[in-house]
């Protein structure tokens, strides 16, 4: 019989420490989300949050597993950090020195990780900033609203988010995946315990029918593994590697590879830039009562079909937009030129580059409208069995599943590694028996 692939994790001592230091950063991180802001009645939060969750504040409590919401020192997580890491992702397509950076290799990952710390710690302050006005907004909310109390806000939560983002780079280096990944993967999962139980007890008392009830569980089951599967999913495009002499006359032959171009390779992003568009007009109204921006916000309202419509076209574009930043076709087509490889039937150069260009617009297609459904099918679902005790967006489903397969792709490649290690050792001592081993 096959092992246990849970043990298999836990018998080798060098990923059995990672996970154990992960779970540990992970469960530090679930303390801090337990303490509260000073000087703050969170029960008065709760009531306004709850009338927010289709602005922007709804979107930023959830990948920070409700923080926002309890108003806790931890509260703006790890997303100044990951803003950050966006932002200079985008510049460095319209700035060739951070371009630049990001070629020179460790030394401009070095400076461009300092840069992104300062920008950080810059983009905290400016959101805690932010956040304790608007918490000073909310009627019996602050006992002892004014200067000190935005001055004692401001500090913790720009502590916390330099402490979050200190935790995820001790699980990047130490642990195992990737920290701020996991981090964001942790805050959205920890609100699944209590979704589940207040559907259980809907159920109970006749709220939910079993049909409904079987209905969501075959939804959440089959659009989980529609994203698993075009999550994998890639086009692979071949690519011929000629034979070359290499030293004193040894000869290296030829070998055959392949550019994975990924159905999705946008990732997540789309839909939350795309969530931060459409939320526009309901958090303006939101804050400012002005008829115009009350029109604006009913229009698109969710669970209307201008919202739908506008939400899906909105992701199609963010998805081609974003795709754009992050893969250069001709950066491809120059590193395979000084390779020496080639595509079978393509000329080196500006053909490969255009090739490249058009087989990645045409697989882009097919990967935005599966955002768009991904992130639309849930709102059809329970807008249909009228279920509104539990929720699976498509920007959560979507990271839980990526994050959670490349944390996995991870752990089983630390296990081969300790494999192959295994395998070259008894190797040698084999050879050094028979007098072979030098």
């Amino acid at each position: 019989m096959a092992a246990n692939p849970i043990q298999n994790l836990f018998r080798v001592p060098e990923l059995k420490d990672k996970i154990l230091f992960t779970l540990f950063i992970l469960f530090v991180y679930r303390l801090g989300s337990h303490i509260t802001v000073p000087g703050l009645d969170v029960g008065a939060l709760r009531v306004a949050a709850g009338n927010l969750q289709d602005t922007f504040f709804g979107i930023y409590d959830m990948f920070v597993g409700g923080g926002l919401s309890r108003a806790t020192i931890l509260a703006l997580g790890i997303m100044p950090y990951i803003s950050a890491s966006i932002m200079f992702q985008l510049l460095a397509a319209v700035f060739p020195t951070i371009e630049k950076l990001q070629k020179e290799g460790e030394e401009g990952r070095k400076k461009l990780t300092q840069w992104t710390r300062y920008t950080t710690i810059g983009l905290s302050a400016v959101q805690a900033y932010g956040y304790a006005v608007f918490l000073q907004a909310i009627q019996g909310a602050v006992a002892n609203p004014g200067f000190g109390f935005v001055f004692t806000t401001v500090f913790t939560l720009t502590v916390g988010a330099i402490f979050v983002m200190w935790l995820g780079e001790q699980i990047t280096e130490h642990g195992i995946g990737n920290g701020m990944s996991l981090l964001i993967f942790f805050s959205i999962i920890q609100t699944f315990p209590a979704a589940v139980a207040r559907t259980w007890e809907s159920f109970m008392l006749g709220e939910i029918g079993a049909f409904s009830l079987v209905a969501l569980l075959a939804v959440v089951i089959g659009v989980t593994a529609g994203v698993v599967a075009m999550t994998m999913a890639a086009r692979k495009i071949p690519v011929q590697i000629p034979r070359k002499v290499v030293g004193r006359g040894r000869i290296r032959e030829g070998q055959k590879s392949f550019i994975p171009l990924r159905v999705n390779s946008a990732g997540v992003m789309p839909i939350i830039f795309a969530q931060s568009f459409i939320v526009v007009p309901g958090t303006a109204a939101a804050f400012f009562d002005v008829g115009p921006l009350r029109t604006l916000s009913e229009i698109f309202t969710p669970q209307t079909w201008p919202y739908y419509v506008t939400y899906g076209l909105l992701i199609v574009f963010f998805t081609y937009f974003y795709t754009a930043i992050i893969f250069n076709p001709v950066d491809i087509a120059e590193n395979l030129k000084k390779q020496g490889a080639f595509i079978p039937g393509v000329k080196p150069g500006a053909r490969t580059a255009e090739y490249i260009d058009r087989v990645l617009t045409r697989v882009t297609l097919p990967g935005s409208i599966y955002l768009a459904l991904i992130a639309l099918v849930p709102f059809w679902i329970f807008d249909i069995f009228n279920i509104t005790t539990f929720f699976f967006g498509g920007t959560s489903l979507l990271i839980v599943v990526g994050v959670g397969l490349d944390t996995v792709q991870q752990a089983q490649q630390m296990l081969l590694l300790r494999h192959y290690d295994g395998f070259m050792k008894k190797g040698r001592v084999k050879m050094r028996g028979r007098g072979r081993y030098m």
